[in-house]
């Protein structure tokens, strides 16, 4: 055992550099889109992608991501200036760190389990099914749902804290140290 250090049980969401908090994206204009079919991560691009003025598809996302790589998902949005930063993630609740993520004041795609996981996946590798949402400064953009009834809510007010977390990840400028 190494003499002086304890175990830290709550790693925060993101850890800041030199105890400043950088604010990447403070004027974005997100406009809510709703999804068709199982394309929730696709939608959610298209509608990061549009807020800086791109007039691009969610089939534009399908055709060159993997629902299943976050890489694809970033390296996608390297042409609107942006990429993905994992963020620190364990299999807790949204509920137990909604506060914290939005103290950050910033952009993020939170991804959950649509039900409680199993410990195994099923007979054709498939653990459970999941969702993504986009969460900007205080506000939760859920494709699954139409803009006036939950697909745009308060981020403490959102239907689905209860749920166990997948991924969380910051949208961080393209070439940041931390981005994928």
């Amino acid at each position: 055992m190494i003499i002086g250090w304890k175990p830290d049980s709550k790693a925060p969401i993101w850890d800041t550099q030199n105890g400043v908090e950088n604010k990447f994206f403070k004027n974005l204009n997100l406009k809510h889109i709703q999804q068709i079919g199982p394309s929730c991560v696709a939608t959610t691009l298209t509608m990061i992608a549009r807020s800086t003025g791109a007039d691009v598809t969610v089939d534009y996302f399908k055709k060159i991501t993997n629902s299943q790589s976050p890489q694809t998902w970033s390296d996608a949005l390297k042409p609107f200036g942006m990429q993905l930063a994992y963020c620190n993630v364990d299999l807790r609740r949204i509920g137990y760190y909604i506060d914290e993520l939005i103290s950050h004041d910033d952009l993020f795609l939170l991804s959950f389990y649509s039900t409680n996981p199993p410990s195994d996946p099923d007979e054709n590798g498939k653990l459970c099914t999941a969702h993504i949402v986009t969460m900007y400064r205080d506000q939760i953009y859920d494709t699954a749902k139409s803009k006036n009834f939950g697909g745009l809510v308060k981020a403490q007010n959102y239907s689905r804290l209860e749920r166990q977390t997948k991924r969380i990840f910051r949208v961080v400028p393209i070439g940041h140290p931390r981005c994928l």
